[in-house]
């Protein structure tokens, strides 16, 4: 069983982030095939009946990332007491790959969906140039096509900061609450977290579809940055995590019994949306208490891949959308049918992931910062009983 007692290092916080984003490549891979959901590009072997595995994670898959996000910023907000200092530093290890990834490695996305939309012509070369130059463009030629420039998967980094950096102005006031929270047990872990999300869902959710543009996000920002706030409230608290651990099979359970019911709902000829919106909410929570319960039980430890994962994310996180998109314009040029095909686009997008990564993101010192890695010299000074790594990367 594990310690009790806080680790020096969350081995299964570092676990459940590269698991994470291991799920969202799966996830993005799944929307160039999954039929009746828009995506960039669309697959003509889309099927139907991806839409029910696609729902099953969907509803929980960012908020478990703002939720990890959320913990290993209470690690770091804890050897950081500088307000200021703090927020230069997620300036920086967010907003500077933030900027380097919407003018080069996204590029070649806006650039794929363009085309496949007849709203410019061939050429890479040209259109870069022009992207660089801010547009303009035709009208829809792309997501995001109305700023001149998209950040389109890298939304998540400048939401990131935002709660980053406002969590960072009133850490003072946070104490009570997060004691609060950190007491709750039983079956009030697993209902009163949940008030919170179900009401942005009845009020919110209707009013405000999900933008992903920042200033325009009513619904999604509450809710991402209250899981965030949860996160950073359960930090280091040893009886909290050992309450997760002790209730995982019970949140499961309901999860699954509450998702189930979910799917129920969803097929019947006739909407209750505020009942959807419940069920929706609970969902969320208990899948995550299960989640957080289980990786408590079984991930913390030392695995051997830990190390090379937690430095791997970050890049792989800006790179897999793009080689998606790459990969699926290249193997659409033959007739491979519907399980070769996303079988071989998904190698082409693990492969070049990995070289890249490897190869030379990794290797070379300038490229490191853009790609939200610590300097060289920095990362090899690592030490197993370091302090948790924060967001995407490595830590500081």
């Amino acid at each position: 069983m594990p310690s009790t007692s806080p680790p020096s290092r969350r081995h299964d916080i570092d676990a459940l982030r590269a698991l994470a984003f291991t799920l969202l490549i799966l996830y993005h891979l799944g929307m160039y095939y999954v039929a009746g959901w828009p995506w960039h590009l669309k697959s003509p072997h889309a099927a139907s009946w991806l839409q029910g595995p696609m729902l099953f994670v969907n509803i929980w898959r960012m908020d478990l990332v703002f939720l990890v996000s959320g913990v290993a910023f209470g690690f770091l907000s804890k050897g950081s007491p500088s307000t200021w200092r703090l927020i230069g530093q997620r300036a920086w290890r967010l907003l500077l790959p933030l900027v380097f990834g919407m003018y080069v490695v996204v590029s070649y996305q806006a650039y794929a969906e363009a085309l496949d939309k007849g709203a410019i012509a061939p050429g890479f070369a040209a259109f870069f140039r022009h992207y660089l130059a801010g547009g303009p463009w035709p009208k829809g030629a792309f997501a995001g096509s109305d700023f001149g420039v998209t950040w389109a998967h890298l939304w998540y980094l400048p939401y990131l900061f935002v709660y980053s950096a406002a969590l960072a102005l009133i850490r003072p006031w946070m104490r009570r609450p997060a004691a609060l929270f950190a007491r709750l047990r039983g079956w009030k872990l697993l209902a009163l977290p949940v008030l919170p999300l179900l009401i942005y869902g009845l009020l919110l959710a209707p009013r405000f579809p999900a933008t992903h543009d920042l200033l325009h996000d009513g619904y999604l920002h509450p809710l991402y940055f209250t899981i965030f706030l949860y996160g950073y409230w359960m930090g280091t608290d040893a009886g909290i995590w050992t309450e997760f651990m002790r209730l995982r099979h019970v949140a499961l359970g309901l999860a699954l019994a509450l998702v189930a019911l979910l799917f129920v709902l969803r097929s019947l000829p006739f909407e209750l949306p505020w009942l959807l919106r419940t069920l929706r909410a609970f969902y969320l929570w208990t899948a995550l208490a299960a989640i957080l319960g289980l990786a408590h039980r079984h991930l913390n430890r030392p695995w051997p891949w830990l190390g090379w994962a937690t430095d791997s994310v970050y890049p792989w996180y800006m790179l897999h959308q793009t080689l998606i998109m790459a990969g699926a314009v290249l193997l659409a040029r033959w007739p491979l049918g519907p399980v070769l095909e996303p079988a071989l686009l998904l190698a082409f997008t693990v492969g070049g992931c990995w070289l890249l990564t490897d190869g030379l993101i990794r290797r070379v010192r300038w490229i490191r910062p853009l790609f939200g890695l610590k300097p060289a010299a920095r990362a090899q000074q690592r030490k197993p009983a370091g302090p948790v790594p924060v967001y995407l990367g490595s830590g500081e």
